[in-house]
């Protein structure tokens, strides 16, 4: 009996940590890139990949890829 139970341990622990992997995954994903100019360090041009989201160089989001272009 107690080999079925530490299985059934396995099992959810791995479905646990599959799930939580692909949360962060789909999450990551979305993010946006913010590219800022090397020379003057300002904000250039912001890719979204996330429907509906409309950020731009003026209203920049909490949290984004920081992408150092020319």
């Amino acid at each position: 009996m107690s080999n079925i139970k530490l299985y059934g341990f396995y099992v959810t622990t791995g479905a646990i940590a599959l799930y939580a992997l692909t949360t962060g995954l789909m999450f990551a994903a979305e993010l946006p890139d913010v590219w800022f100019s090397h020379s003057t360090g300002e904000c250039v041009k912001v890719l979204n990949y996330a429907d509906g989201d409309a950020y731009n160089c003026e209203n920049l989001p909490s949290r984004f890829y920081h992408v150092w272009v020319k």
